[in-house]
């Protein structure tokens, strides 16, 4: 019996109150907090009549987790009460791996992201193992509601729905194909595009219908394409807004290039009208996505006519 470690989220001891991504053979850079994690999970309001004691009982299971956090944490570093058996094993059971594993237990340290992080022509995504070209006239945000690797156009404006909200007239997006249970990439584009224009075109996450909301949709394409190498699938969609010019979104399918090759979806949304947004530029970036370190064989994406 295996008693590899599969993919996961694990507690990251080198910095505490963090989750490092463990792809199933070694460390990746990417990260996330464990105390948002855990707030996002208690994020139901207080029932109807309960005069706020559903909002106390979270408070207090926040802080209630925090205080365990932080004693595992102290217990991990430390080494717990001075025996000699390795943190984070037990007789029988196959526990999950820590970032201070020895490298021969659970792969290196954790260092971070890839030399190819701090080129502001190359988007890297450690978590799927790929890099995509950044476009000129495109730049790397720092941070982004989802925390999903991105790009997009510089330079923002008033969305045509909401005046008070920004719009880029292009984005892409790198996500891992989670929560579900389709496996195939050409049901999973298919059944992703929907979200991707929801995304971009329906409402923004406090739920404003910043393009007026998606009053129709016309799909373009939909099929097979490699990609770094890989079969991958594609579905790309025209959407009319209630406000503004609308646009095409696309959802790019394909096996990730590390662990357990779960599939990576990419998401384009490029707004209408735009001499500096062609169709033809999904198409140029999905050529020019490679594995991480491979700077020479990569996918060819087939062009798509509009």
């Amino acid at each position: 019996m295996s008693n590899a470690t599969p993919p996961g989220w694990y507690p990251d001891v080198n910095t505490p109150g963090t989750e490092r991504w463990w792809d199933g053979t070694t460390w990746t850079g990417h990260a996330r907090s464990a105390a948002v994690t855990q707030l996002s999970e208690l994020r139901p309001g207080p029932a109807r009549g309960s005069s706020g004691t559903s909002t106390r009982t979270v408070a207090m299971t926040v802080v209630g987790l925090a205080v365990v956090a932080v004693a595992v944490t102290g217990f991990l570093i430390l080494g717990g009460d001075g025996d000699d058996t390795p943190t984070g094993s037990a007789t029988g059971s196959s526990a999950p791996p820590t970032a201070t594993d020895s490298a021969s237990a659970a792969g290196p340290t954790p260092s971070g992201d890839s030399s190819d992080s701090g080129d502001p022509t190359v988007l890297v995504d450690q978590l799927n193992g790929v890099t995509l070209p950044v476009p000129d006239g495109w730049e790397k945000p720092e941070s982004t509601i989802e925390d999903d690797p991105t790009m997009r156009t510089v330079g923002s404006y008033s969305c045509p729905g909401d005046s008070g909200s920004f719009c880029y007239h292009g984005t892409v997006t790198v996500h891992t194909a989670n929560g579900t249970d389709l496996t195939d990439v050409k049901a999973l584009a298919e059944d992703d595009i929907g979200t991707a224009a929801d995304h971009a075109y329906e409402e923004d996450t406090v739920g404003d219908l910043i393009h007026g909301g998606i009053t129709s949709h016309k799909d373009l394409a939909s099929k097979p394409v490699t990609v770094a190498g890989r079969s991958g699938y594609l579905v790309r969609r025209q959407v009319t807004t209630g406000k503004g010019p609308g646009g095409y979104v696309e959802s790019l399918v394909f096996p990730s290039a590390v662990g357990s090759e779960t599939p990576v979806i990419v998401r384009f949304a490029f707004d209408a009208g735009q001499d500096a947004l062609p169709l033809s530029l999904m198409d140029t970036i999905t050529e020019g996505i490679r594995p991480i370190g491979d700077a020479t064989s990569g996918g060819v994406g087939s062009s798509v006519a509009p």
